[in-house]
C-alpha cells in the first residue's frame, strides 16, 4: 500500500512540521507540503519534502508547482493563489487534465476537503496551524492500494478525524 503524507498552511511551524513527518516517516513514500510553510526552501525539516510556494512564502527557490509521481499516482501540487481556489475548482481541474495528474493538493483556503470531479481527486489537507471551517489543524495521509484512493484527515495530535476522511474509486 502506497501512502503520502500531504500538510499544508503551518506559516511558521517548524517543529510542529517536524513532528508530523517524524510521526509518519516510517510509513510514508512520499511528503508533500502545498505552501505557505513560511521557512526556507533548504529548511532542514524539507530535506526529503516536495514542496511549493504559498503567497506568504518570501523564499524564490521554492517553486510554485510541482508535478510528482508517487508509486503509480501522479500528483499535481500548487499552493492554489495563483489558481484562484477560494472561487473556484475548475483551474486545479485545468492544471489536473494538462499535467496527466491523478490527484491534485492544494492550500489556501485552510479549509480541509476532499473531493473527485471528472476522475480528479482533490485534496485540501486543511491549515495545520490557522484552520478555517474545522476547529482544529490538520494534516492528510493518502492510502492508495489497487483501484482505491483513502484520503485520511487527521489532526495535529494524530487522531483521525473520520468526519472528514473519504474513499474514493480509482
Amino acid at each position: 500500500m502506497l501512502k503520502v503524507l500531504i500538510m499544508s498552511d503551518s506559516h511558521g511551524w517548524r517543529e510542529e512540521v517536524a513532528e508530523v513527518i517524524h510521526r509518519h516517516a516510517d510509513e510514508a513514500a512520499g511528503i508533500i507540503h502545498c505552501g505557505d510553510s513560511e521557512l526556507q526552501a533548504d529548511a532542514e525539516v524539507f530535506e526529503e519534502t516536495q514542496v511549493v510556494r504559498g503567497n506568504c512564502d518570501m523564499d524564490g527557490a521554492l517553486p510554485e508547482e510541482i508535478k510528482k509521481k508517487f508509486g503509480s499516482l501522479t500528483f499535481f501540487v500548487a499552493h492554489g493563489h495563483l489558481l484562484n481556489v477560494k472561487t473556484t475548482a475548475m483551474n486545479l481541474l485545468y492544471k489536473a487534465e494538462e499535467t496527466e495528474a491523478d490527484i491534485v493538493c492544494f492550500g489556501h483556503t485552510h479549509v480541509p476537503a476532499a473531493v473527485q470531479e471528472k476522475g480528479k481527486i482533490l485534496i485540501n489537507p486543511g491549515s495545520m496551524r490557522l484552520p478555517r471551517e474545522y476547529p482544529e489543524g490538520t494534516y492528510v495521509l493518502l492510502e492508495h492500494s489497487e483501484n482505491v484512493v483513502r484520503v485520511n484527515f487527521y489532526d495535529m495530535k494524530g487522531n483521525q478525524v473520520e468526519e472528514l476522511s473519504k474513499t474514493f474509486s480509482v
